[in-house]
């Protein structure tokens, strides 16, 4: 008789434990939703209030679309650092996104390329670090990251889809509107950041030497071959990629979709199936396929950009957005599992970090640049047409270049096993 109360203590305790585990997640999801209402509130439309509101030529778009890269170049192995050392990683987050949203607000009221360009150099030096900490933050609360960590961040995905809706529905594309949009909520964040779980930092304590200062430690993972390719991978991707998240909602303005910042959303709609299919199809193809995959539909995209239009190739338009479940969800979120489990919990922050700056950083900059240069060269006489860029001619870029990473990933990342196995209930998926 005496073993029914231990029982009944044991599942009331399992109980507890699973509600205070759904009470975390519930909680985690909502920071996630208002970090990509704010993303998703500037990042889709400022191509287009830029090329339209300001009348920025293709290079000035290009050069402001890589001021996220450049402060992904800056920052994330210093914030890494202090969140992984100094400060609890919400507080960062918290002084973070109050900055930002002044910053944002600030960018919002400028009208040259010049003052427009450092006030969003000044903004995304203080956002771009919080899509590494929210990561590790969300990693550092969830007991099996691999299966919970999609669920998660799904709600990222709806909070962009709703900004997204929002915007097309107000019209106000090729005005500074979304950017206040993205102002107000980066404050409601900055508040909501405070009453998250507390994540002191892991390496509290120790004397700092210049090996944290320069990440030596995330730099040590690249030891590792498989490691190395995924990094150098990543990095040649985001130049192709950087196309689609600079100049794709212009494109569809200029070839006539109907509003296009809302129709850009059935991307992130198909990106929450796949978000919550990824632990099944993690389970079934590994990392490796995972990652391939993910390269393949960044061309497909390309292609279907390239030879579709508004009228009787809409349907290829669609379709490309519709890709970007895949296109996402398979390469950097996969990239994002993979990298959580290749690094100590030490290190954390700054792996997530490092990631940020080859991808976010460096590829993203390389990229807007790029793209920048070529939409330019692809421009117009505007008595020849009533769509000002030859956007045929643009997407093939992008395309080839998306194609020879995929071709040399797939001949290069061949990681063991167990290396690229994800924890948790995947932890015996194939590569």
């Amino acid at each position: 008789m005496g073993g029914v109360p231990q029982r009944q203590a044991a599942g009331a305790a399992v109980s507890a434990a699973t509600a205070a585990g759904g009470g975390i997640r519930l909680r985690l999801s909502v920071m996630m939703f208002l970090q990509y209402v704010v993303y998703g509130s500037w990042l889709v439309t400022m191509g287009t209030f830029m090329g339209k509101g300001l009348g920025f030529d293709g290079a000035q778009i290009g050069a402001v679309y890589g001021t996220p890269a450049l402060a992904a170049i800056i920052s994330p192995f210093v914030v890494g650092m202090v969140a992984d050392r100094f400060f609890a990683t919400e507080r960062v987050l918290a002084v973070l996104h109050l900055a930002g949203g002044a910053l944002l607000l600030f960018a919002a009221q400028q009208a040259t390329f010049g003052a427009f360009y450092g006030a969003m150099l000044a903004y995304t030096l203080c956002f771009m670090p919080t899509l590494a900490l929210t990561n590790s933050l969300a990693f550092d609360h969830l007991g099996d990251p691999a299966a919970e960590f999609p669920r998660v961040r799904v709600l990222g995905t709806i909070g962009w889809i709703v900004v997204g809706i929002v915007i097309g529905q107000l019209g106000v594309e090729a005005t500074a509107t979304p950017l206040r949009i993205g102002a107000a909520t980066s404050v409601a964040l900055a508040l909501y950041c405070l009453s998250l779980p507390h994540t002191p930092p892991h390496a509290a304590g120790t004397a700092l030497s210049l090996r944290d200062v320069l990440g030596l430690d995330a730099l040590a993972l690249l030891r590792d071959r498989s490691f190395a390719v995924f990094v150098l991978g990543s990095f040649l991707l985001c130049i192709p990629l950087q196309f689609y998240y600079a100049f794709a909602n212009l494109f569809l303005n200029e070839v006539g979709v109907p509003a296009p910042a809302r129709t850009m959303t059935l991307g992130q709609m198909s990106e929450i199936a796949f978000m919550v299919l990824m632990p099944w199809f993690l389970a079934r193809l590994g990392v490796r396929w995972m990652l391939l995959v993910g390269m393949a539909a960044w061309v497909a995209r390309y292609v279907l950009f390239a030879y579709g239009d508004s009228t009787d190739g809409a349907w290829m338009l669609y379709l490309g957005i519709l890709l970007h479940g895949v296109c996402y969800d398979f390469f950097f979120v996969t990239g994002q599992i993979y990298v959580d489990q290749k690094a100590d919990v030490r290190i954390r922050a700054a792996a997530q970090g490092f990631i940020a700056f080859v991808t976010l950083g460096v590829g993203q900059f390389v990229g807007s640049w790029l793209s920048g240069v070529i939409v330019k060269a692809h421009e117009r006489p505007s008595a020849a047409t009533s769509i000002p860029h030859d956007w045929h001619g643009v997407w093939l870029w992008p395309a080839a270049g998306a194609l020879a990473v995929f071709v040399l990933f797939a001949l290069l990342f061949k990681p063991e096993s167990r290396d690229a196995a994800p924890v948790g209930r995947l932890a015996d998926v194939p590569v």
